[in-house]
């Protein structure tokens, strides 16, 4: 039995130009974290006294004799891709839920294929399993999604990823004093906005609006650097970050038509009027997670204001996808 542990993320500044549609003609870059809420995938070849070849188990539970018959599609994807002969039996459960902007859809990718690699006895390193899920995504699944997800949930930690126009990438870990880190953290609010939502679909309209919106993204990879500027000057305040977080969000908001609504819209005004600094739709939009940016001693007040909302407390997490539990079973 294999289980694999791999963290869900925050995207802070740079979302959108890690889309091969962009980046592949101008370069990208992300300033992004993964954080300290999991998606665990349980593996284990399944013995020969059933009826059926694999179980499946996640919101629903799937019995089948065929790969090709499973329903979930990344399973099904992959399991075909891999060219797995042998029956497993595979469970997903997660600290939060699907599609909602924290990357989940990639963890799950970068777990299952870590979990399936342990599970054959190999080892993958970081560079490779982020390569081989977004060859997954994007090549085998066909889904519109970009390369910043697959690569964090691989490596972990707070980056800065460098997104080159030949498909490479730089992973370049932010280093700051621990008084410094702890500091950001703790300006963060996370809150779930109720709604779930396929991010492959919602980016469909923003990516073919590129074209017509190429200054904005050109100005979402320039924050990249100026984040970075702010958070490794000591002496600069802290809060700088969130009036770069405001700034960031409000040429988002334009990339396309999907990305925000009057809901939320409502809730992030809501969320500046009781005291926060700024903040952004996590992922695609339309739905899923809002990151806030406040001073610690307004949270209380941000927190009544928007108390139908779920709010979750988070910390950066160092390390990407790992494998917690290998032990071998010996059914044949």
């Amino acid at each position: 039995m294999i289980i694999s542990k791999t963290p869900l993320r925050i995207s802070l500044f740079g979302g959108g130009t890690d889309y091969p549609a962009w980046y592949r003609d101008h370069g990208g870059a992300v300033l992004a974290s993964t954080i300290d809420k999991y998606c665990y995938i349980t593996c284990r070849y399944l013995p020969q006294f059933f009826p059926h070849k694999h179980r499946i188990v996640y919101s629903t539970v799937e019995t089948v004799n065929d790969a090709s018959e499973i329903k979930h599609p990344a399973i099904r994807a992959i399991l075909q891709n891999f060219k797995e002969e042998r029956g497993l039996e595979i469970h997903y459960d997660a600290d939060l839920p699907a599609k909602t902007g924290v990357g989940s859809s990639s963890s799950f990718t970068v777990g299952f294929v870590n979990a399936l690699k342990a599970l054959r006895g190999e080892l993958v390193e970081k560079n490779e399993l982020a390569k081989l899920a977004i060859h997954l995504e994007q090549n085998v699944m066909k889904e519109n999604v970009g390369v910043q997800d697959q690569i964090l949930a691989a490596y972990g930690n707070f980056n800065k990823i460098e997104l080159n126009q030949d498909d490479s990438f730089n992973v370049i870990p932010v280093t700051l004093n621990p008084e410094r880190l702890i500091s950001l953290q703790n300006h963060f609010m996370l809150c779930f906005t109720g709604v779930t939502r396929i991010a492959s679909d919602v980016v469909v309209a923003q990516l073919d609006n590129i074209k017509n919106v190429s200054s904005h993204y050109i100005k979402i990879r320039e924050l990249v650097e100026e984040a970075l500027s702010v958070l490794k000057k000591p002496n600069t305040p802290i809060i700088e970050i969130g009036k770069l977080l405001h700034e960031s969000w409000l040429l988002k908001r334009e990339l396309s038509s999907t990305i925000t609504n009057p809901e939320i819209d409502s809730i992030y005004q809501a969320g500046l009027d009781a005291g926060a600094i700024g903040g952004k739709i996590l992922g695609a939009g339309s739905g899923g997670f809002i990151l806030f940016f406040a001073q610690p001693e307004v949270h209380p007040i941000i927190r009544e204001k928007l108390k139908h909302l779920i709010q979750v407390p988070f910390k950066f997490e160092p390390t990407g996808s790992k494998i917690v539990l290998y032990e071998p079973n010996g059914f044949i």
